[in-house]
Parts: structure tokens; C-alpha cells; sequence
């Protein structure tokens, strides 16, 4: 039996691999073209695009999502959203999650590398390398222009995958001096089921099922100067982490 859902696991992964390719090669040629139409308005053509492929994607692969907000949420102001990283599908979720809102994504620069998916991926994305401080200061001025022309941005305080199986791991700074230099609000997500629905452990565990993001309250900056940072990305962490104990997220184990 246990062989048997392997099998089934590894025929779904290479459908889902083929329903992910096939509609990313159909916006392919609109991607290309609204590239030359600059940074805002083609930049916000290709993330409608982007939307539709991950609402289509998420639909053929059975993942029905939801999003749930805790409060009130203006879609007419930018925010910083930040979200826990836990699975390779959360870019899919992110686009789904984001709805009736410009936005852009703060992405690693080794993705842009991948064949087809990088280019999309490098048009979409402001990218950064955590490990050169010339070109993340660079990344950082760019979030800081998107945020000044009304266009939010999302953001993975968390850096990279959450391996612990505690509710988060730890948190960088960027997002919260952004925010503060800004004055633009942060509003966390939390991703509840990308982790049931494919692990960071490995590509074959994809399974179909229900996708919710949580949408907690915005928590303002106003007022706060880049010696609030600690105290700011403490108070994000300590609501997100409550967030996640509270609707039980699936990867929290107790030590």
C-alpha cells in the first residue's frame, strides 16, 4: 500500500509539474512583451498575468484557497506584507493571497537562475543577494521606490525555509527598517497549510487539499525611528507566532 501512494504521489507531482510549465509557457510571450513597458505599469500588467497562472495552477491541482481576515483590510493603501516561508508553493499562494492590490515580491537571486521560470521570475521579482551588501542595498533602495508610488510589497522575514518546526524562526531586519523608513503599515499573512500541501522536505509530497491564508492586523509604524526596529519585529514575530499556535499550523512540534 505504502508503495502504492508513493506511485500516485509521483504521478500527481509530475502533473502538477506539467499543468505549472505548460500555462507558464502560455503568458510567456505577454511577460516578454510587458517587460518593455518599465518597472510600474508592465511590472503591474506581468503580476496580473502572474495571478491568473497561480489561480489556475492552484484550481487544476485540486488546492482550493481561502483567504480569512482577522480585520479590516484597505486594499486602496500600500502595506509590507510578511508571511512565514515554509513551502515551495508559497509563491502561488502569495499571488492568490494578494488580491485587488498592486504588489511586488522580494525574491532570492539564485531563482532568476532556473531556465524559463528565472525570466518570469526576474521580471516580477526585486531580487536580492543576501550576501553581497552592495546589491542588497541596492534591493532595499527598490522596494523603498515601489513603496513610494502606492504599490506594496511582500516580503519573507524569516530569510528562508522555517526548518525548526517551531511556529517561525527568526526574523532579519529588512522588512521592519523598510517599513519604519517608509512609514508604510505591515501587514503579516500567515501561510496555514503550504506545508501539508508540499514540505520543504521533498517535491514528490505534493497533495491536493484546502489553502487558507490568514490575514492578521495591520500594525502601524508611525511615529517609530530605526531604533524601534528590535521592538517593532519583536511585536510582528510575537503576532504571528500566536497566529500560528492558535489555528494549530501543522509543522509545530513541542521539544
Amino acid at each position: 500500500m505504502q508503495l502504492v501512494r508513493k506511485f500516485i504521489g509521483i504521478l500527481y507531482t509530475i502533473y502538477a509539474f506539467a499543468i505549472f510549465l505548460s500555462f507558464m509557457f502560455l503568458i510567456l510571450p505577454f511577460i516578454a512583451v510587458a517587460s518593455f513597458f518599465g518597472k510600474i505599469k508592465g511590472g503591474n500588467f506581468i503580476y496580473k498575468l502572474c495571478k491568473l497562472w497561480a489561480r489556475f495552477v492552484l484550481l487544476m491541482l485540486g488546492m482550493y484557497h481561502k483567504n480569512i481576515f482577522e480585520s479590516p483590510h484597505d486594499t486602496a493603501k500600500p502595506y509590507v506584507f510578511v508571511f512565514n516561508h515554509i513551502s515551495y508553493i508559497d509563491i502561488p499562494v502569495i499571488l492568490r493571497s494578494v488580491q485587488n492590490q498592486h504588489f511586488r515580491v522580494l525574491g532570492k537571486a539564485e531563482m532568476a537562475k532556473v531556465p524559463i521560470f528565472g525570466f518570469i521570475y526576474r521580471s516580477a521579482a526585486v531580487l536580492v543577494e543576501r550576501g553581497d551588501a552592495e546589491k542588497r542595498a541596492k534591493s532595499v533602495a527598490q522596494l523603498k521606490s515601489v513603496l513610494s508610488k502606492g504599490i506594496s510589497v511582500v516580503i519573507a522575514p524569516e530569510g528562508t525555509f522555517n526548518m525548526t518546526h517551531q511556529p517561525l524562526k527568526s526574523f532579519y531586519d529588512g522588512a521592519f527598517k523598510i517599513a519604519i523608513e517608509t512609514e508604510t503599515p505591515i501587514k503579516p499573512m500567515l501561510f496555514l497549510d503550504t506545508y501539508d500541501r508540499l514540505p520543504y522536505e521533498s517535491i514528490f509530497s505534493l497533495t491536493p487539499g484546502r489553502s487558507r491564508t490568514i490575514f492578521l492586523e495591520e500594525i502601524p509604524v508611525e511615529g517609530l525611528t530605526l531604533d524601534d526596529v528590535e521592538m517593532l519585529k519583536e511585536k510582528v514575530y510575537k503576532a504571528m507566532e500566536d497566529g500560528l499556535i492558535r489555528y494549530n499550523a501543522s509543522w509545530i512540534k513541542s521539544s
